[in-house]
């Protein structure tokens, strides 16, 4: 057994090893330097935030241990019963955990907190790698694929109780490694549609082009110009796209005419041209008997459907602080003192520390705390001023390299189980990365999602840690688990 276990640390990905310990290091010294402020508080000192990193990196360090020595079909066999577990630990925590700025996320334990949401991505992953790796498994099954979602959607759900969107929205990252696994492309289109739709309608929401909606206007061409690509790419024949544009044309010439006597909303006329596009793919389908044409006018239709409730949506399923962000993030609003404060303030640090930075303890609106959580959520403000230009690029590297080390893993794995959960850890990372760094220069709205293995804080650096040294068990063991 001891000499397996050597053998089992030499085949550790050292790529991986190096890059984790530099973006860990990193992330304290930079916790240190968000919590610095001109005090005689070493960066070793429990009174200060990066003593106590520092008590958590050690705690990382055991359970790094702890992964290295497990048997790697342990995770396998303990997938469902670690999934079923943590969506016990996730709905007790709405009961029991006490309301921290309007989540019940936390569990207090005596001076410590810990939140069992950060600890659900590797235990969902688990059960996801388990799930599809089982004997017979082909994810464009319509049954498969429903469980495979649900078991998605059930800690999403369970963690939106606890108030904590921006956690839940992380589960959607998923949709990678599903698409990695064989699912249609048409879900990931439609996923990244609803998405450009909504963005779409509220940015122009209150934009009115005479009497024209633009935010409606906008999205309904959006929605045509779809419609008439599936229909020629499902119905590819000579003459196909010129008849789909000249009914558009002809539509538009109608409406331009009547405009000539009356104004009148140009949302009327995309509605004709889907329309009358929907009657020549209902022609189409029944002269070629291909029924997959009319996919194109549920596509529509159900955009359409979404579109109109996109503003339901906004008010009635988002909380007020929710929809303020959305506000300011889209430009829609100015709130420099309320919602917008935190990402002006950002902004201001990260401008401020120009090409190289102010220098290593050196930055101002930091060290003066005009930032809100600098070394939480926002500690990627600290790292801009300080370092810079040349100081962000250099960490953003870093993180793809981690990511595309960690896809690289994941393609070499023998069989499903590992394939799966790797893609799991590359799309959960690389949702951290995007939202995190997107929220802090105005990219993307605030929603409270932490900077892996740099944001202060336990139970982020361990969830991180687990899925990372999980997947390099199973990955140091990989020829040696198929050989049976």
């Amino acid at each position: 057994m001891e000499s397996r276990n050597i053998n089992i640390w030499s085949q550790i990905d050292k790529v991986v090893l190096l890059l984790y310990a530099v973006l860990v290091i990193w992330g304290w010294f930079s916790i240190y330097a968000a919590s610095y402020n001109y005090d005689d508080i070493s960066i070793f000192s429990l009174d200060g935030r990066a003593g106590k990193q520092l008590l958590w990196i050690g705690c990382a360090g055991v359970i790094i241990f702890a992964i290295m020595m497990t048997e790697s079909r342990m995770f396998e066999a303990w997938a469902y019963p670690l999934y079923v577990l943590m969506m016990f630990i996730l709905a007790l925590t709405i009961l029991i955990a006490p309301n921290i700025k309007g989540s019940h996320s936390w569990i207090v334990i005596g001076p410590f907190s810990i939140q069992p949401a950060e600890f659900a991505k590797f235990a969902v992953s688990l059960a996801l790698a388990r799930f599809m790796s089982s004997y017979n498994f082909v994810l464009t099954r319509n049954w498969n694929l429903l469980k495979t979602v649900m078991l998605i959607l059930l800690p999403l759900g369970l963690i939106i109780l606890q108030k904590e969107t921006g956690t839940a929205l992380v589960y959607v990252s998923l949709v990678l490694m599903l698409y990695r696994e064989g699912m249609s492309g048409f879900i990931l289109l439609a996923g990244v549609a609803s998405i450009t739709y909504f963005v779409l309608a509220m940015k122009y929401s209150t934009v009115i082009w005479g009497i024209t909606p633009a935010g409606e206007f906008i999205v309904l061409t959006l929605i045509l110009i779809v419609m008439i690509a599936m229909i020629y790419r499902l119905y590819d024949r000579r003459g196909t796209l010129k008849i789909l544009l000249s009914i558009t044309a002809v539509s538009a010439i109608i409406f331009a005419t009547i405009t000539i006597f009356r104004q009148i909303n140009w949302v009327y006329m995309l509605f004709t041209a889907i329309a009358a596009n929907s009657i020549y793919a209902m022609i189409l389908s029944i002269k070629s008997n291909n029924p997959r044409i009319l996919h194109s006018i549920s596509v529509a239709a159900v955009s359409i459907i979404f579109l109109f409730s996109v503003n339901y949506i906004f008010t009635e399923m988002l909380e007020p602080h929710q929809q303020m962000r959305i506000r300011v993030a889209f430009g829609m609003e100015d709130d420099p003192r309320g919602a917008g404060y935190n990402v002006n303030q950002s902004k201001i640090a990260i401008g401020s520390g120009g090409f190289f930075g102010k220098g290593y303890l050196s930055g101002t609106q930091t060290k003066l705390k005009y930032v809100p959580e600098q070394d939480t959520d926002f500690i990627f403000c600290t790292i801009g001023e300080e370092m810079g230009f040349v100081g962000s690029v250099l960490l953003i590297t870093l993180f793809v390299a981690l990511i595309i080390r960690i896809i690289t893993i994941a393609e070499r794995q023998p069989g499903t189980f590992g394939r799966v959960y790797g893609y799991c850890v590359a799309s959960i990372l690389m949702f951290h990365l995007t939202i995190n760094v997107g929220m802090v220069i105005g990219l993307c709205p605030v929603i409270g999602i932490p900077l892996p293995f740099f944001s202060y804080g336990g139970s982020s650096l361990w969830g991180f840690t687990i899925l990372l040294f999980t997947l390099l068990r199973l990955d140091a063991s990989r020829m040696e688990r198929y050989r049976w």
